[in-house]
């Protein structure tokens, strides 16, 4: 057999290839670490982006421009995260000692009287649940040591999100038109698709998770109106099931309404009920068609999986990553099959 002879061109073509693969793996190594506060950072530059072009048509200067939303980012999400910080932690602490002291047989027993009939049924039960509290508060009051000993690591990854968010802002034109300069697709195709990947990011960001903040702190405000305990703990939990789809913040101010009327206070959970009827759950029908349009509306099946999947995965911010991470692959995936279909390459004639 004859040997295999490279000529030299080909062979800086293979040494130029392997050499950048090897280099893309290292620069990954290097930002793993800091990759999820980063893209952080790009998100928060995406959803401000339009507040960024409005203030830069007026003082015409990028970083000046840049540099004020990123103040008015400081005011407005992470300064009351510091402050309310503290009050979170002591309503969380109020919960578990609550649940320590609450006796959930009773009800049950009132609830299903036969089935509960048995004392070693009973028993069971009574372990099961103190099992699972404990369980459960065990896991929160780990987790929060472990983010106060790792609290300078952790204000380190808040000054790289602001970081990040500043020169995206200022910088974001610039590095896509970098991305579209090394792009292998035609000009036609490019526009195409780079246009769909914006849609399907407003559809995302905008259409699920601001609009489930939204949802979320509308539902916190009804909470601190009509004066349920722990207001700030269930607005924070409310928000994330806000953020899913189908599952939505009912999750939370129904079994609160459900509280104040068991409570007592009827008036109460009369006002709560209608606020979260009329109030919460419209939201989500008047919010959404004004900032996302129906063509670029994505199955709820695959937001849920995909948030699920992305918050095991990726942790918090996977609830973002997730379902863009799979709607750019079914965008890819459509897209090289129209690419490889004849017939969807020319228009059908009129």
């Amino acid at each position: 057999m004859a040997p295999l002879i490279i000529d030299e061109q080909t062979f800086k073509k293979i040494l130029t290839g392997v050499m950048i693969v090897v280099l893309v793996i290292l620069t990954f190594l290097i930002l793993k670490p800091i990759l999820l506060s980063s893209i952080f950072g790009l998100i928060l530059a995406f959803i401000s982006y339009p507040l960024y072009k409005k203030l830069l048509s007026a003082l015409k200067n990028k970083t000046l421009s840049s540099l004020i939303i990123c103040i008015v980012l400081i005011l407005v999400i992470f300064l009351p995260l510091f402050l309310l910080t503290p009050m979170l932690v002591k309503q969380i602490f109020e919960i578990y000692t609550q649940l320590q002291k609450t006796d959930f047989i009773t009800p049950l027993k009132e609830i299903f009287p036969n089935l509960l009939s048995s004392p070693e049924i009973s028993r069971d039960l009574i372990v099961s649940i103190n099992s699972f509290v404990s369980s459960l508060t065990s896991s929160f009051l780990n987790n929060f040591t472990e983010i106060l000993l790792n609290s300078p690591i952790i204000f380190l990854h808040f000054v790289l999100i602001l970081f990040v968010f500043f020169f995206g802002l200022r910088d974001g034109e610039k590095f896509i038109k970098y991305v579209q300069s090394i792009s292998p697709l035609s000009k036609e195709s490019e526009q195409k698709i780079f246009k769909q990947f914006k849609d399907i990011t407003q559809s995302v960001i905008f259409g699920q998770i601001v609009v489930g903040l939204v949802q979320g702190i509308l539902t916190g405000i009804g909470l601190f109106i009509f004066g349920v305990p722990n207001a700030l703990t269930l607005t924070l939990l409310a928000t994330f099931v806000g953020i899913l789809p189908i599952i939505g913040p009912w999750l939370v101010w129904v079994p609160a309404d459900i509280y104040l009327f068991l409570s007592g206070k009827t008036g109460s959970g009369v006002g709560l009920l209608i606020y979260g009827l009329i109030v919460v759950s419209l939201a989500d029908n008047l919010i959404k068609p004004m900032i996302v349009s129906k063509r670029t509306k994505i199955n709820s099946a695959i937001i849920l999986v995909s948030m699920v999947g992305g918050l095991f995965m990726f942790g918090v911010l996977g609830i973002i990553l997730g379902p863009l991470i799979i709607s750019y692959l079914l965008l890819l995936l459509e897209f090289y099959k129209k690419r490889n279909t004849p017939s969807l390459l020319t228009e059908n004639p009129k």
